[in-house]
């Protein structure tokens, strides 16, 4: 059998676009292999711009937490294709093998008999061919970009649909309008199905969120309205119309993955897991773990060039508000314990590129700006340097990863600094890959 990688990369000219929102030609596809999606184990469905694969990393833990088997669809991966796809066992999943991948996307491609399809429309076809044929407790699904007219976007009934935080992104398909996003984002909500919506920091969104629950009589479950989340003491405090529960803090730092916590206890509560024996959030909430969202690189290669006692974090955060909440993040570090931040950044061109960096300005002394290797669309490194100027930052640009770390090393440092590569979750991988870490 052909290697997925040879399958991959042939799949990748069947469609002249690299994306295309469409439901048609899925539909089709799905029709062809015998409507998979319609053999299924209970879904929640996930949208939102940032905070969706981390909200499922938490849902997954705490699930997993209770024995429940799993499956798990995301994207994009950040080392190897295999990560976007989870398979659910008693006892905890793991990545799709390479022959179950192999034969999926063999089977999607004989399926679909050389008509257009796009590259994502294919692989998640796949997914939900192997979701169909293996076991499980539930499936956390993730949509890929937009909502209305993503490929996930096939399932009819799911059990709990989940709206993370929007945000300005992906203005090349789905333009600059907060409400018109919202409005994409929102096509995932079902007739009569719960939606729970995450904290929303965009005037508009959540309203138009509201308008598209109430026509199709979908039931709310909001930030603020019906759960509520704060930390207090060093504790998770969450509390909806059900109780209180009082938890330890998520392992993965940041204010933000605390509201990404809730919104994942919110989600299972409102599918109704954990409404008598509430021992899954406890045992799984410090137990999620999602690779490049303010993720520790305190072992590998990379780490090993800086100067001793260093940090090296790595973020995949990539518009506005990834930006914000990874500034905000870092800024709470430094008052715990300061230390000299230095930004690694990379970016694509498509990013707004001076928005992200701004929220940097008088946090990070210096930016070294770096190109992200293998990818067409990447921004030049002077060309992130001359943004990161005009975000008011110093910068200069590194020809890789590991010469921005080499130049670290050569200063004198007071305090060994924070160093935190970030920008892109394909830089992201690049740094897993360089250190050699298990992306999963």
């Amino acid at each position: 059998m052909e290697h997925s990688t040879t399958l991959l990369a042939r799949l990748l000219s069947l469609h002249p676009k690299l994306i295309d929102l469409s439901l048609d030609r899925i539909i089709r596809l799905l029709q062809a292999l015998g409507e998979p999606q319609r053999r299924l184990p209970p879904v929640i469905h996930v949208a939102g711009t940032n905070g969706k694969g981390s909200t499922i990393a938490f849902m997954r833990a705490m699930l997993e937490a209770e024995g429940r088997s799993v499956h798990v669809y995301t994207s994009p991966h950040l080392v190897h294709f295999h990560e976007r796809i989870r398979l659910g066992q008693p006892g905890g999943g793991s990545i799709v093998s390479e022959a179950l991948l192999a034969d999926a996307l063999a089977r999607c491609e004989a399926a679909n008999a050389g008509q257009p399809m796009t590259f994502f429309e294919m692989t998640t076809a796949a997914a939900l061919l192997l979701f169909s044929e293996h076991p499980a407790d539930l499936v956390l699904f993730e949509v890929g970009l937009g909502g209305r007219f993503d490929a996930t976007n096939v399932i009819d009934n799911p059990l709990v649909t989940v709206i993370t935080p929007i945000s300005i992104d992906h203005t090349d398909f789905l333009g600059s309008d907060i409400k018109g996003i919202a409005a994409e984002k929102g096509g995932i909500i079902k007739a009569g199905v719960p939606t729970v919506i995450g904290r929303q920091e965009h005037e508009g969104s959540e309203a138009v969120l509201e308008q598209i629950a109430d026509r199709l009589r979908a039931p709310l479950v909001r930030y603020g309205q019906e759960y509520h989340v704060l930390e207090e003491n060093g504790r998770l405090v969450y509390q909806d119309e059900t109780g209180l529960l009082d938890l330890p803090l998520p392992a993965m730092a940041g204010h933000h993955q605390q509201i990404n916590a809730g919104t994942a206890i919110a989600a299972l509560r409102t599918a109704g897991f954990g409404l008598k024996d509430t021992g899954l959030f406890e045992r799984g909430i410090t137990k999620a773990d999602w690779p490049a969202r303010l993720h520790n690189l305190g072992k590998g290669v990379l780490a090993a060039r800086l100067p001793p006692d260093s940090e090296l974090w790595l973020d995949g955060g990539h518009n506005l508000d990834g930006g914000r909440v990874l500034a905000e993040a870092l800024t709470a570090m430094n008052i715990r314990r300061p230390r000299p931040l230095v930004l690694i950044a990379g970016m694509l061109a498509t990013k707004d590129s001076v928005g992200f960096l701004m929220n940097f300005a008088g946090l990070a002394q210096h930016v070294h700006a770096v190109g992200i290797a293998g990818q067409t669309a990447s921004r030049p490194a002077q060309d992130v340097a001359d943004h990161a100027r005009q975000a008011g930052l110093s910068a200069t640009t590194a020809d890789t990863i590991e010469d921005a770390l080499h130049r670290i090393s050569q200063q004198e440092w007071p305090i060994p600094p924070r160093v935190v590569i970030c920008g892109s979750l394909y830089l992201a991988g690049e740094a897993l890959s360089r250190n050699q870490t298990p992306p999963v």
